[in-house]
This record gives structure tokens, C-alpha cells and sequence, in this order.
């Protein structure tokens, strides 16, 4: 007869949060790279990744590596974004709905792009005088970060080519289903803050079937 393991401790809480932030900020990731990341055994981060795998909310996938035993590669499902923030995705979704059925498409327009001029003065105005354009994407990653995005920059991997500036999650994503338009003001509201000196391209997208969302920013 099996022993049932005891329940999880604020300890083993901790670690399995740590976990789940580690795959949306870093991607699919193998159990020993986890292990070195935490200080934790390859087995203990396994143990953790059973559990979560029990909660629907990681998955994995064998990949062969020449001739020794296959790896397992972990990832978050769609369901781990109940984990991370989703800024009352149901009442945002619903209040969208209403405002199509009061003003049509065009009114819902009018208010996304209402939005957006709001995002632009607030973000301009966080970001000060700031020329450096690496000092202008982490302030503005920060206010990012602060709304849920999970917001990052690193240089982008073709040398020359600027920075990507990251967003591993989305807690907007289910409204944003719901309105396409949100995402393409999104790029138009992260150029007009940046300043008319740099170009911003979008990279990847989290509702074309990317990881993250990504930017690529560039001087002109």
C-alpha cells in the first residue's frame, strides 16, 4: 500500500511558485537546470514538478539527445495563467461586451484608443527626460512589471539590432481574445512613449501561439 505524501508546507509552496515563475520567465526548461537554479536536487525539483504536473498546470515533453536517455522538457500549460495575474479578466471581458452592444465596434475603437492616450501620458511622464534609450526601456519595463506583464529588456541576438523588450505574461490576454484592437494599440502606445527615434516592430505574440510577447527596439 502506498504512502500518501504529506501535504505541502509553506516551504514546498514557495518552491513550486518559484518554479512556475522560472518557466514563464525562462520558457521550457529541463528539471536539472532547475535544480541548479534553486540549489535543490534534480529529483527534489522533479517531485515538484509531478505535483504540478497532478494540477494540469506544467506538462512536459521527451526530446532524445544522441544516444543516452531521452530529457524532459517542462512548460506551463494554459491553465497556469490562473497562477499569475489576470487583472479581473471576467468583469473587463464582461464590460467589454456591454460596450459593444452600447456603441457598436467603432465606440469600442474610441475606447480603446482613449485608453491608449492615457497609457502614453502616463508612461512619458514616468520615463521623465530620459535620452538613453536602455534607460528608457527598463523604466518603462518597471511600469510594466507593476500592471502584471512580467516585463523584461536584453539585447536583441542580432548584433546591432537593439533590445526585445519582454513581456512574459499577459494579464490582460482573455480581453485582449476579446479585442484585437487592444494589442495593435499596444504597439503603437510603446513607440509613441519610447520617442520617434527608435522603431519598435513586434517580435512575438502570446495570442499567435508565442511563449511571451516580445518587441523589437531599435535608433532609427
Amino acid at each position: 500500500m502506498a504512502v500518501p505524501r504529506k501535504p505541502a508546507d509553506d516551504g514546498d509552496v514557495v518552491t513550486r511558485r518559484a518554479i512556475l515563475t522560472h518557466l514563464k520567465m525562462t520558457g521550457p526548461s529541463r528539471a536539472a537546470d532547475m535544480a541548479d537554479r534553486f540549489d535543490l536536487t534534480p529529483m527534489a525539483v522533479r517531485l515538484h514538478l509531478y505535483d504540478l504536473e497532478k494540477q494540469g498546470v506544467v506538462t512536459a515533453t521527451s526530446v532524445a539527445k544522441g544516444r543516452g536517455r531521452p530529457s524532459k522538457i517542462w512548460r506551463l500549460t494554459e491553465k497556469a495563467d490562473d497562477a499569475f495575474p489576470d487583472s479581473h479578466r471576467d468583469l473587463a471581458v464582461e464590460l467589454l461586451g456591454a460596450a459593444r452592444a452600447a456603441f457598436g465596434e467603432e465606440g469600442v475603437a474610441q475606447l480603446v484608443e482613449r485608453r491608449g492616450k492615457d497609457q502614453i501620458k502616463r508612461y512619458r511622464e514616468r520615463l521623465g527626460k530620459k535620452s538613453d534609450l536602455k534607460a528608457r526601456l527598463a523604466a518603462l519595463a518597471d511600469i510594466r512589471t507593476e500592471g502584471g506583464y512580467m516585463a523584461e529588456i536584453m539585447p536583441a541576438l542580432e548584433r546591432g539590432q537593439g533590445w526585445l523588450f519582454v513581456e512574459n505574461h499577459c494579464p490582460i490576454c482573455t480581453m485582449a481574445r476579446a479585442c484585437t484592437g487592444l494589442c495593435a494599440n499596444e504597439l503603437e502606445v510603446f513607440q509613441k512613449t519610447l520617442g520617434s527615434d527608435v522603431e519598435v516592430s513586434r517580435a512575438e505574440h502570446i495570442l499567435g501561439g508565442d511563449r511571451r510577447c516580445a518587441y523589437r527596439v531599435r535608433r532609427r
